[in-house]
């Protein structure tokens, strides 16, 4: 972890507090390597969400109804 890291005060129910120690233990980390780690992971899927969600902008609406009939047209429904 970098030496310019923020502290926090997160709250873990005991169950999965015990978990995350033991997975720390079985990895040779720290929880608050695991739990950066894991926070970074969600945001890089977030960023990926953000950016298809850009690329499909242009992209033609479609309403639920619309998409219920074209189903239907198709054999699908």
């Amino acid at each position: 972890m970098s030496k310019l890291s923020k502290r926090s005060t997160i709250y873990f129910e005991p169950e999965i507090h015990r978990a995350l120690r033991m997975r720390a233990a079985s990895v040779n980390c720290s929880v608050s390597e695991l739990v950066d780690e894991a926070v970074r992971l969600l945001m890089r899927e977030d960023q990926e969400d953000l950016e298809a969600f850009s690329e499909r902008a242009d992209e033609p609406e479609i309403s639920y109804e619309e998409l219920l009939e074209d189903l239907k047209q198709h054999g699908k429904i």
